[in-house]
């Protein structure tokens, strides 16, 4: 190509920069790829690690890049029967590599018309295609010392092409350049050393006018703070005022040129690690510059001091210190360029100097000022975020501030996550940052103020446009182009200036080529004011390509073990647990590093997004989860003193001073009282409780920071996992806290409980301060789920551990003897036996007891708990059916027979199991007793909850009609037992004996049986007056043995089988009043005293059960049995009773 043909305006360098580097981008996305699959045992190529190929791998890999198939058959062999299969599984790899390559060829072609054009490079004029060319210099030589990276390049390039041999009989027509260019480049850098001698002259020029840019970018800390850099309240006159970078305003140490586009674009463009990158390599590939320019050589000295670890790609890095200094030592007094001048060995001795100076100054020193610069920014972030919070309308005329601290915040990170891991470390503390969660968050504050406030920025900059810009333009070159678009704002126009941009670069490519018509190098104002207008039209139509651009942290997707240490000492470390968010957050930038021409790699990266967003998003919540449950804990503990049972001892204390008894050990310390916690003498005295309150307030204001985020296209709610987190513990607690145990058969008290339960409650009602949840669903959700017999997870419930407990262990022991039912007390009360319980009966079965049971296990668990008693009775009645069937014809003959006392004894005698009857009967009696307690307990707290309804249920079942269908009077006391309200039939007793119907007996016979029970029962009444544990107790209004029981489980049982059997309830009732009237009026003629024991006791019963029944009255009692003598037992009992006791 000679110069004389060339047309340097009709090569398009701006169309080719672009197409480039954007290509440059997605190749180098490939072969990281390539790279990470080779690494990895289980995403690398079968044919790699196949024991069967190995041979053939090494003798391809020995011999490349040279093809030898005649006289190697046998290492082949196994090669010719896959042949097919590695053509089609290496293809991607190895067209990869073939992209590389003619991308190679296309930079060096148009690398070489740069040269042949003399194009005028500087950054400070024209920027775009200053930039691009060093962006692509960089690209191309990153990509070459990539593919040199890859270890097995040469087994799959080679693989491919024998196996292509083989199929088509010649290797690939791209296989001799490519594997001559993978032999060229096994040390790329002085490979690209060679290639750009020529070059040298246009890349010296583009990275000397870095001088203006890369020093005043790599100030300390304390350099912008003197000079308040990115400080939007130290000059309050000048706050509305554009940012402008002139040489006598406060950021004058940080100016870059005399052009806000200027400043903007390399401030943020060229982010400082990609300054460094391009000084640190660049000069490398022309270092014979650095023997002439004084410029140069402090420029590259700078950049070495202060990073030793370059960014290749994503998490690859570049320790550019041992790869300059071995580059050098290898050339030193060798002249590898045949048309170069031969510098010598001082020269490289020089330079070998100057790295190893750098190096120790960057191992010594940039540690400790990237520490004080993030120190700073944090700062600055937040003083920034908070005045655009105050004033958003300050973002229009400070939008540069913004994508600065954006910027710098952005390098400081990423040079911190670069670093960790990868630089011998003097001062460990320096690459440790705890705090670098602050400083994320508040650039992710930034972040969403821009997006938030973006019509705002717009509206300001379109006027901006026309009303400064498009003057001053037409000022320079008499055109008025911008101005037209300020109307069109109000009515909703689309902005779009990327043509305008794209045309700019064009025009900065036409007159920057030597003999242009227009030298842009003798117009220096027109660039900048250009450059200037661009950053302009970016503020109006690519605000998001902006963000991206300056604070992009999708590298963090590649960093993820440092990601979560991070993230896990941001939770340790209590002032920073509410920038926790930020982490999660961080997550939505990953899709940001994708790139088209490598689409299989987003899946991976969005899995990733997504599982990493929704880990920290868990921890977070269980961390809120544990503090709260922490409170809880302590509140618990606090809301228990309170309790009644803990004032017995003061109580005591109380009036052993006031009858001046000395009582327990001297010195014995007195006993806190509740409430002492709350007193405070110092405001520095911080309790365990306040440490938490503060912690949780931290860590809820992370979680309460953003109602949603999108990740990959889905979206998460944080305060959602909290509430599904509180909803898992809150259930667990509350079982916890039953403290159940199922060996000793222990569990806390019902009201115990319910305290407990209400202080936790308490708490999480005071998390609504904190976050904006509905606490009400959460305890809707768990509360509901507690009153079923297993939650949403197949776990038991309180419901399901207090139905067991009373049932197998109250209720068990009241069977066993061990316990009575005392109607007087309407409790269980343990009776005194040899064997002592574990638990006092009354403590659980008490009216304050079972509200407080009620309130736990709502209507819901009240009607399981009742469901589950009645399973037990029918169980018991259908053994007494038993019972009935094997004495069936006896007592067929007894029920005719009770007017004929002789016939009645000779057939009372001929009847079994009748102790039997009555101890399952007395049983039936317990559990519909303890049921009554539970049913009266859940009016109680159904009438405070909802009085109004209640009292509609009880005048709806007040009021039925007695003519009404037994169908639907089931149904009326169905909805009135559910309220707790006592019924003339139980319909749970109802529905537990009705499943007992057998198929093979006939509904009379069915009917038969149950008249024979009540008669059975009538007949075996008498049987009781000689048990000593009969004896009727005025005191507690019963039987120590519970018989008076028999009354409550007499009338539901005849109510329940006879409602079954459609038969009369009353006239069977009445025949049993007859039948038990008759049996113990004989029991009066009886003689013998242990027969008679109790029997003014028995006969009791008998008032009883007229006094539980709705259905018989005292004057059907009087016809049976006369009252003269239930008169006579009455005064019997109670005169035995008071001789006892005396």
């Amino acid at each position: 190509m000679s110069r004389s043909v060339l047309q340097p305006s009709q090569q398009k360098l701006a169309e080719k920069l672009t197409i480039l580097n954007d290509r440059g981008v997605g190749m180098l996305t490939r072969l990281y790829n390539i790279k990470k699959a080779c690494g990895d045992p289980k995403a690398k190529p079968s044919y790699l690690i196949d024991k069967n190929l190995e041979s053939a791998v090494k003798f391809i890999v020995r011999k490349f890049p040279a093809v030898e198939t005649r006289n190697n058959n046998q290492q082949l062999a196994q090669l010719q029967k896959e042949k097919s299969e590695i053509l089609k599984n290496l293809a991607l790899y190895y067209f990869t590599f073939v992209d590389v390559m003619e991308f190679k060829d296309h930079v060096c072609e148009l690398l070489n018309t740069i040269d042949v054009c003399q194009v005028f490079f500087d950054i400070t004029v024209n920027f775009d295609l200053t930039k691009n060319y060093l962006d692509l210099i960089i690209t191309y030589t990153t990509l070459m010392i990539l593919l040199s990276r890859i270890e097995e390049r040469k087994a799959i390039i080679g693989l491919y092409n024998y196996a292509h041999e083989m199929t088509h009989g010649a290797s690939d027509r791209e296989y001799p350049r490519l594997g001559q260019m993978i032999v060229d480049y096994e040390n790329p850098l002085k490979k690209m050393m060679e290639e750009f001698v020529p070059h040298s002259k246009s890349l010296s020029d583009a990275l000397i006018s870095l001088q203006m840019v890369y020093p005043r970018r790599n100030l300390s800390a304390d350099q912008w703070r003197n000079a308040q850099l990115l400080s939007l309240i130290s000059a309050p006159s000048t706050m509305l005022n554009p940012a402008q970078s002139d040489t006598n305003t406060a950021n004058s140490a940080v100016a870059l040129g005399n052009s806000e586009g200027v400043i903007y674009q390399i401030e943020n463009d060229l982010a400082a690690m990609f300054l460094k990158e391009k000084c640190q390599v660049g000069f490398i590939l022309c270092h014979g510059i650095l023997n002439t320019d004084t410029t140069a050589l402090n420029l590259w000295k700078l950049a070495l001091q202060s990073s030793s670890c370059l960014s290749l790609f994503r998490d690859e890095v570049f320790h550019i210190h041992k790869a300059a200094e071995d580059l050098f030592v290898n050339i030193r007094g060798y002249d590898i360029f045949n048309y170069f001048v031969f510098f010598g060995k001082e020269y490289y001795n020089k330079r070998i100097n100057d790295i190893r100076e750098c190096k120790e100054a960057a191992v010594s020193h940039a540690g400790s000022m990237h520490r004080e610069r993030r120190k700073f920014l944090r700062s600055a972030l937040k003083e920034l975020a908070t005045v655009l919070s105050d004033q958003p309308g300050l973002l229009g005329p400070k939008a540069l501030f913004v994508f600065m601290a954006l910027s710098f915040a952005r390098d400081e990170i990423i040079w911190l996550l670069r670093h960790a891991d990868n630089m011998p470390k003097k001062s460990a503390d320096d690459f440790i940052d705890k705090h670098i969660a602050e400083l994320i968050f508040y650039m992710e504050e930034l972040r969403a103020h821009v997006r938030k406030y973006g019509p705002v920025m717009q509206r300001y900059y379109v006027q901006y446009l026309s009303g400064f810009d498009a003057v001053v333009l037409n000022e320079l070159v008499q055109v008025k182009t911008i101005s037209n678009y300020a109307p069109f704002l109000e009515d909703g126009e689309v902005f779009d200036f990327r043509g305008m941009r794209l045309d700019w670069f064009r025009l900065q490519a036409y007159t920057s080529v030597s003999k242009a018509s227009l030298s842009l190098s003798d117009h220096r104002e027109l660039g900048k004011m250009m450059n200037t207008i661009i950053f302009h039209t970016k503020m109006v139509d690519s605000l998001v390509e902006m963000l991206v651009e300056t604070s992009d942290l999708s590298i963090f997707c590649f960093y993820s073990r440092a990601f979560e240490k991070m993230f896990q000492q941001c939770l340790e470390l209590p002032s920073q647990s509410r920038y926790s968010i930020a982490f999660p957050l961080l997550c939505t930038h990953f899709m940001s590093c994708t790139h088209e021409l490598c689409p299989e790699e987003r899946h991976h990266i969005g899995d990733r997004s997504l599982s990493l967003c929704n880990m920290f998003l868990d921890e977070m919540a269980k961390q809120a989860r544990n503090l709260i449950t922490d409170i809880c804990t302590e509140q618990c503990t606090l809301s228990d003193q309170l309790l009644p049972k803990h004032c017995a001892k003061t109580i005591s204390q109380a009036v052993n001073k006031k009858s001046k008894k000395q009582t327990g050990k001297k010195g014995e310390p007195e006993r806190e009282k509740p409430g002492v916690e709350s007193m405070r003498k110092n405001r520095l005295v911080v309790t365990n409780l306040d440490k938490l309150h503060t912690a949780l307030s931290e860590l809820c204001f992370s979680i309460n920071y953003v109602p949603n985020m999108v990740v990959w296209e889905h979206t998460f709610t944080p305060r959602e996992y909290l509430t599904s987190h509180l909803e898992i513990r809150f259930t667990k607690s509350i079982v916890g806290m039953t403290m159940y145990n199922q060996a000793t058969q222990e569990i806390a008290k019902p009201s115990e409980l319910l305290t407990s339960v209400r202080a936790y409650m308490t708490v999480l009602q005071s998390i609504e301060n904190y976050v904006q949840i509905d606490i009400t669903r959460v305890f809707n959700n768990v509360l509901l789920q507690q009153t079923q017999h297993l939650d949403s997870h197949g776990e038991p419930t309180i419901t399901s551990l207090y139905t067991n407990w009373y049932l197998e262990t109250l209720l068990r022991q009241v069977s066993n003897g061990h316990i009575a039912y005392f109607p007087a007390m309407k409790a269980f009360v343990n009776l005194p036996t040899e064997n002592e319980l574990t638990f006092n009966a009354e403590e659980y079965s008490d009216i304050s007891e079972m509200r407080s049971l009620s309130e736990l296990l709502g209507p819901y668990g009240m009607k399981f708990l009742s469901e589950s008693l009645m399973w037990h009775i029918s169980s018991q009645v259908a053994e007494l059916k038993k019972l009935v069937v094997e004495n069936v014809d006896v007592l067929t003959q007894m029920r005719t027979s009770f007017d004929k006392p002789d016939q009645m004894a000779a057939l009372f005698k001929r009847l079994s199991s009748v102790d039997s009857v009555l101890k399952r009967m007395t049983i039936i009696g317990v559990i519909l007793s303890f049921r009554s307690l539970a049913q009266e307990a859940l009016r109680d707290v159904l009438s405070y909850h909802i009085p109004f309804l209640v009292s509609s249920i009880e005048d709806f079942k007040d009021h039925i009609p007695r003519e009404t269908d037994m169908k639907v009077a089931m149904n009326v006391y169905e909805l009135s037992s559910a309220a707790g309200l006592p019924c003339e039939i139980d319909p749970a007793l109802v529905v537990a004996l009705s499943s007992q119907k057998s198929e093979n007996i006939s509904p009379e016979e069915e009917y038969k049986i149950a008249c024979l029970l009540m008669v059975f029962v009538a007949v075996s009444l008498p049987t009781l007056a000689s048990n000593v544990m009969s004896q009727y107790s005025p005191a507690i209004e019963g039987h120590c043995n519970n018989i008076h029981c028999l009354a409550k489980a007499i009338n539901q049982i005849a109510a329940a089988l006879f409602t079954i059997h459609k038969g009369s309830i009353e006239d069977r009732l009445k025949e049993f009043l007859a039948l038990a009237s008759s049996s113990l009026l004989k029991i009066g003629q009886e003689t013998d005293k242990t027969t008679t024991r109790n029997r003014e006791s028995v006969y009791l019963l008998l008032d009883m059960i007229v006094q539980e029944s709705p259905f018989l009255t005292m004057d059907l009692l009087e016809s049976c049995f006369p009252y003269v003598l239930l008169r006579n037992a009455y005064h019997a009992v109670y005169k035995q009773s008071v001789t006892s006791s005396a």
